[in-house]
């Protein structure tokens, strides 16, 4: 099941123009505020009518403006996740949850087995008989999206829903959002101006400024496009999908990644274990013969497939190890010149940092 979306609105002084698709997993919307994040999302939930579009899931048309076709909200089947829980503050949990099911259509609403697999998925058997006064901020989320889940949806919206959240409530939630992703089976469209979120949780990423697409495609080859670079900033980086290959006596875990072995320090990783590394730019320096008796554990071969002078002076140098992986280097104009760096150059990548951003089992 797939979200198709093409759509244009205009409000004073900003103009939304936006065309992209969404498969199951989680696609993030991501951009600075204002950058329409929001508007696209309440328009597929049909709380926005745009001036002109057409709005399909599944091949199902939610709007379309040149035929006439604007389905109510109910009748779109989308489950609808907000910053704040805004759950029911005189029900209970238990009351919030059932009254998501009683909205999903009797072919999709969830028998009593159905209902229990989701309490388990969410972690929240234990808050059932609580009122939403009782729980945390993580606690309510997690309620309000069994809630959502609960109403047999087709399409899940997340909108920034953990702005609101300390970062301990943020590592609370993170785990559950992610078994969603890989167990439901459904789209998830995601708005977030937070990256580590979205490096964490999205299979796909759509980047939007000023209300327009500016790249759109898998996670790790957005977010690793030196194109990319004004949208993130200095957070710009690479993600690399690893697997724990080993774990060595000296409490060092091997990663084997399509970029060669990376070793870290996470001697609690399971061998087997599925990992997601996150390396920012900043954090990898560049030598043009390899380094020796240096500290850095992780030294990797590339060949520099681009060069990108920023606003600041600095240059964003990206390069490619082997087919399928690419990593992003920032480093000084001054360094480019004195190392004599050129496109098509062999060079050695000294990573001074690697977070591990995600676990899945192996």
């Amino acid at each position: 099941m797939s979200l198709s979306v093409q759509m244009r609105h205009r409000f004073q002084g900003f103009a939304l123009d936006v065309d992209f698709e969404a498969g199951p997993g989680v696609t993030a919307l991501f951009g600075r505020s204002g950058a329409g994040k929001t508007t696209v999302v309440n328009a597929v939930a049909g709380l926005l009518r745009p001036d002109q579009g057409r709005i399909a899931l599944a091949g199902r048309a939610l709007l379309d403006t040149r035929r006439g076709i604007d389905l109510p909200p109910p009748a779109r089947r989308i489950g609808y996740v907000f910053q704040d829980a805004r759950l029911f503050p005189h029900l209970s949990v238990r009351g919030n949850l059932d009254y998501g099911r009683r909205f999903a259509p009797r072919e999709a609403r969830p028998d009593k087995a159905g209902v229990t697999e989701i309490i388990d998925l969410l972690g929240i058997g234990a808050l059932l008989d609580r009122r939403p006064g009782a729980l945390s901020g993580g606690e309510r989320q997690r309620v309000a999206l069994g809630r959502a889940i609960l109403s047999g949806p087709r399409l899940l919206l997340m909108d920034e829903p953990l702005a609101a959240l300390d970062e301990a409530r943020k590592a609370e939630i993170l785990p559950y959002l992610e078994r969603l992703r890989d167990g439901l089976g459904l789209p998830i469209l995601y708005v977030s101006h937070a990256l580590p979120e979205i490096t964490r949780l999205a299979n796909t990423v759509v980047l939007l400024e000023h209300g327009r697409v500016t790249a759109a495609g898998p996670a790790a080859q957005v977010l690793s496009d030196p194109a990319s670079g004004p949208a993130l900033g200095r957070e710009t980086g690479a993600l690399l999908e690893a697997v724990v290959a080993a774990q060595e006596s000296d409490g060092l875990a091997r990663l084997d990644t399509p970029a060669g072995p990376i070793w870290v320090a996470r001697p609690d990783l399971a061998t087997g274990a599925r990992v997601r590394l996150r390396i920012v730019a900043q954090d990898v320096m560049l030598a043009t013969e390899v380094p020796r008796h240096i500290s850095a554990l992780n030294v990797l071969t590339g060949i520099i497939d681009s060069m990108d002078t920023e606003a600041d002076g600095s240059v964003l140098v990206r390069l490619r190890l082997g087919a399928e992986a690419a990593i992003l280097s920032r480093i000084t104009g001054r360094s480019r010149a004195a190392l004599q760096l050129e496109v098509g150059m062999p060079v050695q990548a000294v990573l001074k940092s690697v977070s591990i951003v995600e676990v899945a089992p192996g």
